[in-house]
């Protein structure tokens, strides 16, 4: 069965509210209900943007079962709000009690705001109830076995529940039987078993009885008159709440996004050494990247030394995929691409971390004595001159192999034994030492191994003493790390709503 959506002209000035319907049809629809009279009661929302959309998802009766497996209704759920964020809505709600069990699951990989239906109500117990020792709720037998409501109401007073007969013989005939809300019936049997179930809850002690499933609302006006305790509604305290509160950006974890190829396996050494400089003591640590490995990316250092393609779109069309896949930050592991970072980054809104600019400033920080800086790179970055502008920036002088030694060097990184050949031994690394002894022999103090793949290049202790060799790589990844650090400690662990 396709789709059914229903929502007005999506104006873009407007806040934009989605309902995901289906997951009891009637309690979406009481919900959907419920929330056009609020937004027509409030002159500051009035002509709000809500879009309703049920899908066929026919579980039938099984979802009364204790040992229900909500998968199905995992994947129901994450299709409609990724749906929802492709047509623009910023703020969805989920009338379905059941699905707040794991709508921890899927929150983080929406792009949009996900209302709390229990955040609704906490703010209910919160500024308006007082003098609750017992809270009696009705729910389903799934929710009452998987603690829920406990963990969520359980500080404003003690959790109760139908005993396990009631609960059968009441609330999930009321809902789930033959004559129950779920089968169309709004009144007579499932009207009397659910009073049935509130007096019983009374008799218990509650003081205030929730509904925790959606449909039972739909009879709160039969049901007060007839129960001596407050019942909530808590399909127009979720309506009301989510349109009290104000948009914002989903709180998810910082992603790096990696623009790979550019080689392959110093792509690789960038994510390894990402996550050896990462203090993680479990996985969920470790930073969220998402990667585009495009070796087809054209060859930067053949457009700058001779007629190669320019990879300028290339490399902004694969950061803007990376920024469309939720990436906070732009990191690309290699340093010949970077003389076309300022071309990018003007159409690009968020960063890419400059490693030439880090590189410079890790060797100020750390090697303050330092004024002669030799650079080891393709002769496409010797030609850009973009470590030339950095350094000198800085106060640097960058010294540079002569002719023979550079060939020598792109030999190492190029050759037929070059480490893009997948070398790491023998003619590389001896050409990569020979370059090394020179640029000591003209003065340098320190040597940036300024193309990402020469750091791969083994060498001997000997070798790799003969004075400091900077590793471009690894300046980068500890960079992003500090980068993903700093935003997880921006990120508040809680954003308090505004009431309305």
């Amino acid at each position: 069965m396709k789709s059914v959506v229903h929502h007005a002209f999506l104006d873009p000035k407007k806040r934009r509210f989605g309902i995901v319907g289906g997951l009891g049809a009637l309690g979406g629809a009481d919900v959907l209900l419920k929330m056009i009279r609020s937004a027509q009661r409030m002159s500051s929302l009035s002509g709000t943007d809500i879009a309703f959309e049920q899908r066929h998802f026919g579980e039938e009766a099984i979802v009364a079962d204790g040992s229900y497996d909500p998968t199905r209704r995992k994947f129901y759920i994450y299709n409609a709000l990724k749906d929802m964020e492709a047509r623009g809505i910023d703020t969805a709600l989920v009338p379905c009690f059941l699905s707040h069990t794991f709508l921890g699951e899927i929150t983080p990989e929406v792009g949009l705001q996900v209302v709390s239906v229990f955040d609704a109500l906490c703010r209910h117990f919160t500024s308006e109830v007082v003098g609750v020792r017992k809270i009696g709720v009705l729910t389903s037998t799934y929710l009452k076995r998987a603690g829920m409501f406990e963990r969520e109401l359980g500080r404003f007073g003690q959790v109760i529940y139908p005993d396990d007969d009631t609960q059968a013989s009441t609330v999930m005939q009321a809902v789930y039987g033959a004559r129950g809300l779920r089968a169309g019936h709004h009144g007579g049997e499932c009207q009397h078993l659910l009073l049935d179930a509130c007096l019983h809850l009374v008799d218990a002690g509650a003081d205030i009885i929730v509904p925790g499933m959606t449909e039972i609302p739909v009879l709160i006006d039969s049901l007060r008159p007839q129960v001596p305790v407050p019942i909530l509604d808590a399909n127009l305290l979720y309506a009301e709440y989510a349109l009290g509160i104000d948009a914002a950006a989903p709180r998810r974890g910082f992603k790096l996004g990696v623009v790979g190829g550019v080689g392959p396996a110093a792509t690789v050494d960038f994510m390894h050494k990402v996550v050896k400089l990462t203090a993680a003591t479990r996985d969920q640590d470790h930073i969220k990247m998402v990667v585009e490995q495009n070796p087809q990316i054209p060859d930067r250092t053949a457009n700058l030394i001779g007629s190669g393609d320019d990879p300028t779109i290339a490399l902004l069309a694969t950061c803007m995929r990376l920024k469309a896949d939720g990436a906070d930050a732009v990191a690309i592991p290699c340093n010949t691409a970077h003389a076309y970072v300022d071309r990018i980054q003007p159409y690009l809104d968020i960063p890419i971390v400059n490693m030439l600019s880090e590189v410079v400033r890790y060797i100020r920080e750390t090697l303050p004595a330092v004024t002669r800086v030799g650079l080891l790179a393709t002769s496409g970055t010797v030609a850009s001159g973009v470590y030339k502008s950095a350094t000198e920036a800085a106060g640097l002088e960058l010294l540079v192999p002569d002719g023979a030694v550079q060939a020598s060097v792109m030999e190492a990184i190029y050759g037929r034994r070059g480490v893009k050949a997948g070398f790491t031994r023998g003619a590389c690394a001896a050409h990569l030492v020979d370059a090394i002894v020179h640029l000591q022999s003209c003065g340098a103090e320190v040597i940036v191994l300024g193309c990402t793949e020469l750091p791969l290049i083994e060498l001997t202790n000997i070798d790799a003493q003969r004075l400091p060799l900077i590793d471009p790589t690894a300046i980068l990844a500890r960079c992003c790390v500090a980068l993903a650090g700093a935003s997880c400690d921006a990120r508040p662990d809680t954003v308090e709503a505004e009431a309305l």
